[in-house]
């Protein structure tokens, strides 16, 4: 029998209402692999990406159709990708120091390194960069930071977030410090008391506003969305641990709104986890729009990662990330389409290992393009392009 719980209940394609589904195609890396994979709304594979090592998060398709990711970087020795040296153990799980730029058929078109890169990495399209770093704090700095496990410094320091942008030389030429914003209003923003002080405020998602003077970003640790203005560094907007559980990918909507995708692993007032998609009106704060499964809400619950994607006709793919589940929902909450990722396998790094043992089919987040978007996969159904050693047209 079958002792791995998700592939016994089955993966791959698990339903589909083609009537309600926006449709298009389905982008996601399997946290384990250095591999991308597209798939059509039947759950079929249409395109692979061999990626330059194991992917540090995610990938996202730009508007030039190539694909834009983040991978692991060699170990010193070059024998494994492993992402070390490290600053400490969990870093290897989502450290991605490689931000790279791939045509359709994988090759490398422009790269930057950050050995301390993590999480996010948003990539203008035009060889810019704007990305989640980190930096030591001093031993005094360190202390002021609040809240989280006793003791749980490396070495008594604690690594805090930057938030760096680069030309597209690879010049820096803004840079966000929580150090210098974030940690002298320290007393509004203390870590959990759940989180180690390793790490603060662990900084997993930045965004770009539409307005392009403003920064988004997803403070995990502390359970809050703030806005910074680029000028002068400023917080300018946040909401905290009285609507926001440990949550993932802050986005902005057409309509000026934010789209977040709630974990709730230590919601405060709840005995039960559960996770949860919200759509937050920026001026009143109060959540407009939410999603949470509506048999059993703790059948719907990632504690860690995730992703909400809203799509052109109102509906919003979600990604249960710790079980390789994504699924679409419409605005009423009616799931239309799901799929649970296929491809399992122990992460090939020891150190990771140590800490998620086993086979996982685990992804940060998955990205839902309509044919349109993906210029190249157009041509290639269209005209039976090879491109990627598959054959369009077979």
């Amino acid at each position: 029998m079958e002792q791995n719980t998700l592939k016994r209940r089955g993966v791959g394609l698990t339903g589909v209402d083609k009537q309600r589904s926006f449709g298009g195609y389905t982008l996601f890396c399997p946290l384990t692999s250095d591999q991308a994979h597209l798939i059509d709304i039947d759950g079929s594979e249409v395109h692979t990406w061999k990626l330059p090592g194991r992917i540090g998060r995610h990938a996202r398709i730009l508007p030039n159709g190539n694909l834009a990711v983040n991978t692991l970087r060699p170990s010193p020795n070059q024998t494994t990708q492993d992402g070390g040296p490290f600053p400490f153990p969990f870093f290897n799980k989502y450290g991605g120091g490689i931000m790279s730029e791939l045509d359709p058929e994988g090759k490398v078109v422009r790269q930057f390194t950050d050995p301390l890169a993590h999480h996010d990495q948003y990539h203008f399209g035009d060889g810019r960069l704007l990305y989640t770093s980190l930096e030591p704090l001093s031993a005094a700095q360190s202390a002021q930071v609040l809240g989280g496990v006793p003791g749980s410094e490396i070495d008594g320091l604690t690594y805090a977030d930057t938030i760096n942008e680069i030309d597209t030389r690879g010049q820096l030429v803004w840079q966000w410090k929580v150090s210098e914003h974030l940690l002298p209003r320290a007393a509004e923003f203390p870590l959990q008391p759940h989180y180690t002080r390793e790490h603060y405020p662990l900084i997993n998602s930045v965004l770009p506003l539409r307005d392009g003077q403003h920064i988004l970003a997803s403070l995990r640790s502390v359970s809050a969305v703030i806005i910074i203005e680029k000028t002068t560094g400023a917080i300018v907007w946040h909401l905290g641990p009285e609507t926001l559980a440990q949550q993932h990918n802050a986005t902005e909507l057409a309509n000026g709104n934010l789209l977040i995708f709630d974990n709730g692993a230590f919601r405060a007032g709840e005995s039960i986890p559960y996770s949860r998609a919200i759509e937050v009106d920026r001026t009143t704060k109060r959540i407009v729009w939410e999603y949470h499964d509506r048999s059993q809400p703790i059948a719907f619950f990632t504690p860690f990662m995730g992703s909400a994607q809203r799509l052109a006709n109102g509906n919003t793919l979600l990604c249960e990330s710790a079980f390789g589940r994504v699924f679409e929902v419409t605005p009423e909450g009616e799931i239309c389409w799901e799929y649970v990722n296929p491809h399992f396998a122990p992460y090939p790094d020891a150190v990771t290992t140590q800490l998620f043992p086993g086979e996982s089919n685990a992804l940060f987040r998955a990205y839902r393009y309509a044919l349109e978007e993906i210029p190249w996969l157009k041509a290639k159904l269209d005209g039976g392009l090879n491109i990627g050693g598959i054959d369009a047209g077979a």
